[in-house]
This record gives C-alpha cells, sequence and structure tokens, in this order.
C-alpha cells in the first residue's frame, strides 16, 4: 500500500507506532522496567488505535468518552489513565504538544484493597504436587514474599553469605534492591542450583523465564485464584502474624514504598481485632 493510499486511521497507526518507539526510548533512558514501559506503550497504543486519530489531536472529550465506554476495575481503569498521563508528560517535554488532554481526566478512585492470602492447605498442596523447579518458585513466593518478575530474573550468584547465614539479593520494582534472609534449607537447595540464571528459559538459550511464564508455571499447582501474588499475600500476612507483628519489617521484605501497600497485603489476625474489641469494651 502506497503512502497516498493510507487512509486517516492506517496514518495515525503508523504516526503512533514511531512515536510510541521514541518514547519507549525515552522510558529507558530513564531507567524504567521494561515490565513498566510495556504496559505504558501497550496502554497508549490500544486508546489510540480504538479511536483511530493522532496524539496531536486528540481532545479530552474523546479521551472522557472513550474510557468512559470501558467496563473496567477501577485498577484498570487508573492504570490507563496514569499511561495516558506518562506519554503527554514526554510529549510536552519533547515539544510535540503544548496542551496535555490526560491531564485533565478526573481521578480515579479505587477502593481499598483486600488481603487474600494464599490458604495454608493450598500452598501445601501446591509444594506437594510441584516439581524441583516449581517448588523452589513457590517457596520464594509464598516464604521470601518475591513478586514473579523478581523470581524470573534472580541468579545463583544472588545468594550471598550473612551474618547469620545466607541472604538473596533481589532486584525489585522500580530498579529497587534489597536483601531477603534465607532460610537455611531454601539457601541450600539455592546453592546447589548451577552459576548463573536460576529459572533459565529452554527454549531461548542464555535467557530467563519470563515473569508470565514464572506466573504460570506457579498458578497451574493451585486451584483457579490462586497466584504468585496471593502467594506473596500469604507470606505477609504470615510474616506479621508470627514475626512480632511488625509492619514496618514486612515492609521491607516485601520492597514495598509505603506501608499502606504492606497494610493492603496482610490480613489481621483474628485475635488481634478481638482483643481491639474487648479493649474498647472495658
Amino acid at each position: 500500500m502506497t503512502e497516498h493510499a493510507l487512509d486517516s486511521r492506517d496514518l495515525a497507526r503508523m504516526i503512533t507506532d514511531e512515536e510510541l518507539g521514541k518514547w519507549t526510548a525515552w522510558m529507558r533512558a530513564a531507567g524504567r522496567p521494561e515490565t513498566t514501559i510495556g504496559l505504558r506503550v501497550y496502554h497508549v497504543r490500544r486508546v489510540l488505535r480504538e479511536l483511530g486519530t493522532s496524539p496531536w489531536t486528540l481532545t479530552v472529550e474523546q479521551l472522557v468518552e472513550h474510557l468512559a465506554s470501558k467496563d473496567w476495575a477501577p485498577e484498570t481503569r487508573r492504570g490507563y489513565r496514569a499511561s495516558l498521563r506518562a506519554f503527554y508528560t514526554w510529549a510536552q517535554a519533547c515539544g510535540r504538544r503544548q496542551d496535555s488532554p490526560a491531564h485533565l481526566l478526573p481521578p480515579v478512585r479505587v477502593p481499598r484493597g483486600v488481603p487474600r492470602p494464599t490458604p495454608d492447605e493450598v500452598y501445601r498442596a501446591a509444594l506437594s504436587a510441584a516439581d524441583d523447579r516449581a517448588r523452589l518458585m513457590v517457596t520464594l513466593a509464598a516464604v521470601c514474599g518475591l513478586r514473579r518478575g523478581e523470581i524470573a530474573h534472580l541468579r545463583r550468584e544472588d545468594v550471598i553469605p550473612d551474618l547469620i547465614g545466607h541472604s538473596l539479593i533481589v532486584h525489585g520494582k522500580g530498579g529497587h534492591v534489597r536483601n531477603v534472609p534465607l532460610p537455611n534449607r531454601l539457601a541450600r537447595d539455592l546453592l546447589e542450583l548451577p552459576p548463573g540464571w536460576m529459572f533459565p528459559s529452554r527454549a531461548r538459550a542464555g535467557t530467563h523465564l519470563t515473569p508470565a511464564h514464572v506466573g504460570k508455571l506457579v498458578s497451574r499447582l493451585m486451584p483457579e485464584g490462586w497466584t504468585t501474588h496471593t502467594l506473596r499475600h500469604r507470606c505477609a500476612t504470615v510474616a506479621y502474624a508470627t514475626g512480632g507483628r511488625d509492619l514496618r519489617a514486612v515492609q521491607e521484605l516485601l520492597g514495598h514504598a509505603k506501608p499502606e501497600t504492606t497494610a493492603r497485603y496482610t490480613q489481621v489476625p483474628v485475635d488481634a481485632v478481638r482483643a481491639a474489641v474487648m479493649a474498647a469494651a472495658s
């Protein structure tokens, strides 16, 4: 198809692809994680292609009407809004556009999240059904609180000695690095792995499994609805209940920037709530 044969929608797609590539380079230069970049680009690409218009002529009214037509959960809606705002922040900084329709979008209220820890019987059954590789993944999520992306990027060299035993260097979201203490048995199992990626890809030599593949391997061991993320909730809940009920310690373990986020992962023990009620009644 020649340039003259392109209709307005095709031309808008070409412009979008070119500009999104430049925005991607901008985010990489800023050190944004590839997972974040991929999600941001997907959000903006989808909105612009569904609207079929150039990002430089898009109005806030068009954006509002389009987003209002979607039957999305509040978290999803907030994610799209954040991606569009990030895109137009770049556009303004690079002189592509003077105004930003995305910054006029109304804020999205998200209901407070409820902790959803994987039940202990589900966790134990997953361990029993897993092979050696998947068992390590399940344990790293449920005991050490690692995200699936953090599990995917682990190397054997990330296991290091500390004053008591061994710790794990975890490369978290936003480039943040934390050290997670390891139970002795888990440390021994990890140290028995060959050097390099702990979970190498069997399809692509020299690379590691993708976070999505790690999540798939873990989720298939449990009933529907239980995931690496709910195992992380399990870690937060158990660590809080049996580790002195220190929310700050759990925050450091999970690598959260704010304790409010950790609170959404941590189910408060029933006896603690009962004790609070009894104290109020006394």
